[in-house]
């Protein structure tokens, strides 16, 4: 007897603070400067075939800076699957009054999702099964998102939706194992506060969600020292907005526990780190996850944001 088996699609980003184009289109030209970044995920390592993840973004202001574009691509794999996503943004930035800083940015993205199956990564329990396929085979398909952004110098809030051309991935001669491009929705905040001379205390939250499997949210509290440097802690769980029939009443809420650490060297190149553990039962078969990002800015903006440096 064969069941159907649904699992992460959206690549999970623990500094996903520092990523803002991979969450929202809106985001295109925040820093008000020409910036490219790439992270790498590395998640579950100890456990044969777990998601390995890397994402390329660079973008920029336009057109007096009210215009923001920007591209991303992103690669995952996850067992014999792999997917590569592009996206060109582009978001109009409204400034909200003569503070600089306070502005209202809507963003759209279209791209195209490839997905697809491997097969010489399978073994067959019958011999013949014409279910796996032959070498890679994979399906191209459209995609859009879009979103929207509040910020000013101590505050940011955005929401977005992905893969808005949500659809059912199968071969045309039935080979490759059905995959669903499901939409997927995200909310996200932050506030900085000052702590000390020098100090800042960075709280923030990201809410994810595909309307079918559990609502995830990462709650992450940030120490920033001298705008340079930033060490902080992050903790996963699922919470539960509104009923889904499909969803076990069992299902352990706590997922992971971690850290994030962050530097930024002469004002043009960041580099950061993050480690979580899960406290589900995955905890007792892998040995965590691990990040690494990179970040530079290809020009300088006038006047910095004190958000720049936290996203």
């Amino acid at each position: 007897m064969l069941s159907p088996l649904f699992g992460q699609q959206d690549t999970q980003y623990g500094q996903y603070i520092y990523n803002g184009l991979y969450l929202n289109p809106a985001y295109a030209g925040y820093r008000e400067a020409i910036f490219g970044q790439a992270f790498y995920r590395s998640q579950w390592t100890g456990i044969k075939g777990a998601p390995q993840s890397l994402s390329v973004s660079i973008d920029a202001p336009i057109t007096d800076k009210n215009i923001g574009i920007g591209a991303i691509v992103t690669k995952d794999k996850i067992g014999a699957q792999s997917s590569l996503n592009g996206y060109a943004n582009l978001a109009y930035r409204l400034r909200l009054n003569h503070n600089v800083f306070n502005v209202l940015a809507f963003g759209v993205g279209a791209g195209v999702l490839q997905t697809g199956v491997n097969g010489n990564l399978l073994e067959a329990d019958e011999i013949g099964d014409t279910r796996i396929p032959v070498g890679f085979e994979s399906k191209v398909v459209p995609s859009l998102r879009i979103g929207a952004q509040l910020s000013t110098e101590t505050f940011f809030m955005g929401f977005s939706a992905n893969n808005l051309f949500a659809k059912r991935l199968t071969d045309v001669n039935d080979v490759l194992i059905n995959l669903n491009a499901e939409t997927h929705f995200y909310f996200t905040a932050a506030m900085v506060f000052p702590v000390y001379t020098d100090i800042n205390l960075k709280p923030s939250f990201l809410i994810k969600d595909d309307l079918h499997g559990p609502t995830s949210m990462d709650l992450n509290a940030f120490l920033i020292f001298k705008d340079r440097f930033s060490f902080g802690a992050t903790y996963r769980t699922s919470v539960k907005l509104f009923p889904k029939r499909n969803l076990q009443n069992n299902l352990t809420k706590r997922s992971a526990v971690g850290f994030i650490s962050d530097f930024l060297i002469q004002q043009r190149f960041r580099v950061g780190y993050g480690f979580d553990y899960s406290l589900n039962k995955l905890g007792n078969y892998d040995y965590g996850s691990h990040e690494i990002s990179i970040g530079y800015y290809f020009s300088i903006a006038p006047v910095r944001n004190k958000l720049f440096f936290c996203f």
